[in-house]
């Protein structure tokens, strides 16, 4: 497994383009067009507004921002109507035939190469580790599927954290199914992290098997789903690498409920969307994905940035980096979110989500630099370019914020504050149309359901599905401004130098106390009591029109206090509200692993 060059050439060469890729190509680009003139025209009529008066330079400044959020949103919004088209024609059908459960010349295929389970894990919760991987375990004996081993690939560091795995994994041994490899190593130096561990692991086993499926501690993947994907490994040998679409799953939390309930809800049509256009120039997620095992060898070492952190050093975000290396190898990289029985888990509390939020931050700023490396696709640098602008959002939206109400305070004091009614009608009308980019997303995966008997019925009562969308779109309009704040934070962080570290996620349900709260979200509550002075200040339509940032703000602590009750959590569930159908009837592994876990507690 060979260190890249990022800045030299390529050994491979891409393949040159078939009929497909020159069709997906074109959809790009027709994609990008059309977000240019849904940013022209707001653009347009927003510079009218702002040119009374003369256009000065905060002018200039506020509507540079305008365009780029614009741009943001425009792009996403694009992305959902293309994944809402899909679903009402069918799907878009990605690697379909390959994904056909295998036939006799298949199977021997994938026994002649075998696939890996990989979880690496660091410090985590033992028992629920182990739960997952023998239920697992179970869906795949049920699938029959005997093609497949386990790696537990440990880097705790904590003595009795590695006691507990070594006696989880020796009771796992006992109820392996037959036919099945279980194999557990803990690494002496945890050098480069998870990407590192994964590395350690395709150098020293990599080369006995052809497939390999990498986990995260909390991940699930049904049998059948696992069959699928290595019967697609081999059918076409030209393929790299597939990424499922995990939901989020088994949290009671009302935080961690409102993130299962829009990834359910929402998450489909995305995920159509962002597949189509991807193509075979897809992205990995770091987990619930399958890879060709030479092709990451060959191709994804991970070289260290130069320079010193937070920039340089070790690539965090490697998963990005991974996929767009493939790629310039010559490997395809698919989205499969067609595929159900791909699961994982979530933040229980706003303040993990922040301390997950910090350390992507600072992995996706990375790519600033990897996006120069030489030979990649376009397409790939189109992905690490929006995953390095989804941090770049939130500072830029507290610009605009802050650029608007000083704006009006300067107007104010300069006499020239009054805009009129029709430019007043027309900023009225682009802020309404931002407002509407954000919402039409979750309308159209809302309809989607409605329109659909079956999936209708797998959420339940309608009435219920309604009043559970309305409570998602209030509580994230609620909890937006604090994670813009938290994400300005992590961001200032970086450019300061500031390395976040390698902590063991907590993944476990817990509610926050008033003390922990308060700790968490005093400069969130400072800031918005500094922006409500502000806009004040300025005038009492921009406090108006500040509102929605400065009641999140001020109301962080609670906010965060009360969203970390699983007991809130529960009550709402028993109402059947924030529920997705996989409580209403859950997934086969899904209950596995909440009875194995059960068992194992008691």
């Amino acid at each position: 497994m060979p260190t890249q060059d990022l800045w030299a050439a390529p050994t491979a060469v891409l393949p040159p383009q078939d009929r497909v890729g020159r069709e997906t190509d074109a959809w790009r680009i027709g994609m990008i067009a059309l977000t240019v003139a849904m940013v022209f025209f707001p653009a347009r009529a927003f510079y009218g507004v702002l040119s009374i008066g003369g256009f000065t330079f905060l002018d200039v400044t506020t509507l540079v921002l305008f365009i780029l959020l614009f741009a943001w949103l425009a792009f996403a919004l694009v992305q959902a109507a293309t994944g809402f088209c899909l679903m009402v024609t069918g799907g878009a059908r990605i690697l379909e035939a390959e994904l056909a459960l295998p036939d006799a010349a298949v199977l021997a295929a994938m026994a002649a190469g075998r696939t890996a389970l990989l979880m690496p894990i660091y410090n985590e919760d033992v028992e629920a580790v182990f739960a997952r991987l023998q239920a697992v375990d179970q869906s795949l004996a049920q699938a029959g599927a005997q093609t497949f081993d386990i790696f537990v690939l440990s880097d705790t560091r904590d003595a009795a954290v590695k006691a507990q795995e070594e006696d989880a994994f020796q009771a796992l041994r006992l109820c392996i199914g037959p036919g099945r490899g279980l194999y557990y190593r803990n690494r002496l130096e945890n050098i480069g992290r998870k990407a590192g561990n994964i590395a350690d692991w395709v150098r020293t086993f990599g080369g006995a098997y052809e497939t390999m499926v990498v986990l995260d501690a909390d991940s699930l993947m049904d049998g059948e789903m696992l069959v699928r994907l290595a019967a697609a490994m081999a059918r076409r040998p030209t393929l790299g690498l597939i990424q499922t679409v995990p939901l989020i799953v088994n949290r009671t939390s009302l935080f961690a409920r409102v993130q299962q309930f829009s990834s359910r809800l929402y998450g489909p049509m995305l995920s159509e969307g962002l597949a189509w256009w991807s193509g075979a120039e897809g992205n990995y997620w770091g987990h619930n994905a399958i890879i060709r095992t030479r092709a990451f060898a060959e191709q994804a070492g991970l070289p260290r940035l130069p320079g010193r952190k937070p920039f340089g050093g070790e690539i965090l975000s490697h998963d990005f980096v991974e996929a767009a290396l493939l790629r310039r190898g010559g490997w395809d990289v698919r989205m499969a979110p067609q595929l159900y029985g791909s699961f994982e888990e979530c933040p229980p509390s706003l303040p993990d989500l922040i301390v997950r939020e910090r350390r992507w931050c600072q992995g996706n700023l990375q790519h600033s630099i990897v996006i120069a490396a030489r030979g990649l696709h376009w397409n790939s640098r189109l992905h690490m370019m929006r995953g390095v602008s989804a941090y770049m959002t939130a500072p830029l939206s507290l610009a605009f914020i802050m650029a608007g109400a000083v704006q009006t305070l300067v107007r104010e004091q300069a006499g020239t504050g009054q805009w009129g009614v029709p430019s007043l009608r027309v900023a009225s009308w682009v802020f309404s149309l931002g407002i509407g980019a954000l919402i039409a997303p979750k309308i159209l995966s809302l309809w989607l359901v409605m329109i659909d008997g079956p999936q209708r019925r797998a959420w339940g009562s309608p009435a219920k599905l309604c009043l559970s969308f309305l409570l998602e779109t209030i509580l994230t309009s609620l909890i937006a401004p604090i994670l813009m704040l938290a994400e300005v934070h992590a961001f200032i962080d970086v450019l300061l130098g500031r390395d976040s570290g390698w902590a063991a996620q907590r993944r476990t349900d817990g509610p926050l106390t008033w003390r922990e709260a308060m700790r968490h979200h005093s400069l969130h509550t400072v800031m918005g009591i500094a922006m409500a002075l502000i806009a004040y200040l300025a005038s009492p339509a921009t406090l108006l029109w500040m509102a929605p940032v400065v009641v999140g703000l001020l109301a962080a602590a609670p906010i965060s206090l009360f969203s970390s009750s699983p007991a809130l959590g529960t009550w709402l569930r028993d109402r059947g509200v924030l529920t997705t159908p996989e409580e209403r009837h859950p997934p086969d592994v899904l209950s596995r692993f909440i009875q194995i876990l059960g068992e194992r507690e008691t």
